[in-house]
């Protein structure tokens, strides 16, 4: 295994107080399309779970003006996971969309940063068409209901004593018509045999949507807990359908976490180590086996397909990793490493998630030359750090 001296890569903070800064999942796209403005979310405070009435304002950093950061609204829909899915919208340049709460509903707003014009959708989204025309969603209260600290607060899970509901699922989201169509029920996905699953009394869930580059097929998360809910872990596998929900089949049965996209027909997923998956042939084969970091974290393929970017979850120093791995080669490049200061483990509350904790989630610029973390290692809470891969992934 080849390794790059960690010295060479330079990383800089580009917020900083007051207020606590950070983006949240890795699969979103952070960077517009020029590179010079990052999206990210502002938070008064840390350590506890948000509750209804707790508000972060919307933003993002101009990193050609002294990293400046714009605020540009706010949401009260949100978790210190995944934020409230803000992101840049494909296919129209300067527009952002990102989940917030109207009353009793969540909702999806989108904006144009540079006319200021403003749009409310009745629905939140969890992932965004490649066209930018259409997106996925979930019941967030649901989410939070079966995991608390990865949905929303505010709103009740309207079947929260149903196993199975035949209205709850994954939606199809018409960004522009405002049209909303239940794809696949949780009642279809617990009716869809499992030859490993014993799931009498287990509460059903989904989570993870996401479209393929080309947005023609998606993959998602199907989850259950046992004893109707109450019982932890949490069981879970991967499906895989059409666009419009057709053809779903299981992916992976079991035993998988985080994955992302290479390109239209191959998938990267943490299962046990991490494997390529080619979809419709139930291939897969083994990714930087003995090199790659298997505890945990995040993992996307640099645009280009030649380079992996990922991270870990903490070591026993408190210690998250982050890297860069040549698929080719079996290359391994340390970036560098992020100290997790205790007070981020949620656990300690007793509950069952570390759902206030600061992963790094690593974020990639379009064009593969910049990746962008949060982490609290400099002191000042948690705060979003811009990383330069040039000196590695130009070579």
């Amino acid at each position: 295994m080849k390794t790059n001296p960690v010295q060479n890569i330079s990383v800089r903070p580009v917020t900083r107080p007051p207020g606590y800064h950070w983006f949240g999942y890795y699969d979103k796209q952070q960077f517009d399309g020029s590179g010079r403005y990052l999206l990210g979310m502002e938070a008064e405070f840390e350590h506890r779970r948000p509750g209804p009435e707790d508000s972060i304002t919307i933003g993002m950093v101009d990193t050609e003006s002294k990293d400046a950061w714009i605020p540009l609204g706010h949401s009260r829909a949100w978790c210190w996971q995944s934020g409230c899915m803000l992101q840049w919208r494909p296919g129209y340049e300067n527009q952002i969309l990102w989940n917030d709460r109207s009353g009793d509903r969540f909702i999806t707003r989108i904006l144009d940063i540079r006319t200021g014009e403003k749009h409310e959708l009745p629905f939140p989204f969890f992932t965004v068409h490649p066209s930018g025309n259409s997106a996925l969603g979930l019941d967030f209260e649901r989410l939070e209901y079966m995991r608390p600290g990865y949905g929303y607060a505010g709103i009740q899970d309207r079947n929260h004593d149903i196993l199975a509901p035949e209205d709850m699922g994954i939606y199809h989201l018409d960004l522009r018509s405002g049209r909303k169509k239940l794809m696949l029920s949780l009642r279809r996905l617990r009716d869809l045999p499992h030859s490993k699953a014993d799931w009498k009394d287990s509460m059903h869930y989904v989570n993870c949507p996401l479209f393929n580059p080309n947005g023609s097929r998606f993959v998602f998360l199907h989850r259950w807990r046992p004893d109707r809910g109450r019982g932890w872990p949490f069981k879970t596998r991967m499906l895989i359908a059409d666009s419009d929900g057709s053809r779903l089949q299981v992916l992976v049965a079991g035993g998988c976490g985080h994955f992302n996209w290479r390109d239209e027909d191959h998938l990267i997923v943490q299962d046990g180590g991490f494997s390529l998956y080619q979809d419709g042939h139930g291939k897969k084969e083994q990714v930087g086996a003995g090199i790659l970091p298997n505890s945990g974290g995040h993992i996307s393929y640099v645009p280009g397909g030649q380079w992996l970017a990922g991270d870990t979850y903490p070591n026993e120093n408190r210690q998250q990793q982050l890297y860069l791995y040549h698929v080719k080669t079996n290359r391994f490049v340390e970036l560098g490493t992020f100290y997790l200061p205790p007070e981020y483990d949620g656990s300690q509350s007793g509950k069952e998630d570390n759902e206030w904790r600061c992963d790094l989630h690593p974020r990639l610029s379009r064009d593969g030359r910049w990746l962008c973390v949060d982490s609290p290692h400099g002191g000042l809470g948690r705060q979003m750090y811009l990383v330069n891969l040039r000196s590695v992934v130009e070579r």
